[in-house]
């Protein structure tokens, strides 16, 4: 079900796409909510979910300074 969710920030990574972050969001809540593909009930919710998180975690890799750089 779930792959490891890979780490988004340099020097681990570069360049991220939407995508990655999109998946690193989608697997984020499979594992918290314990589904693979939600209920056609649970659908919407699971879907806001997914893209609040990859907001976020798009909003904080921006915001991230590494080393003295900011990580974007």
């Amino acid at each position: 079900m779930c792959r490891s969710i890979k780490t988004l920030r340099p020097p681990y990574a570069e360049d991220v796409t939407d995508e990655e972050v999109r998946a690193a969001a989608l697997q984020y809540v499979r594992k918290i909510s314990g589904f693979r593909a939600p209920a056609a009930h649970n659908a919407e919710a699971f879907d806001r979910a997914v893209e609040e998180i990859a907001r976020s975690t798009a909003a904080l890799l921006d915001s991230l300074e590494i080393r003295g750089r900011r990580a974007s």
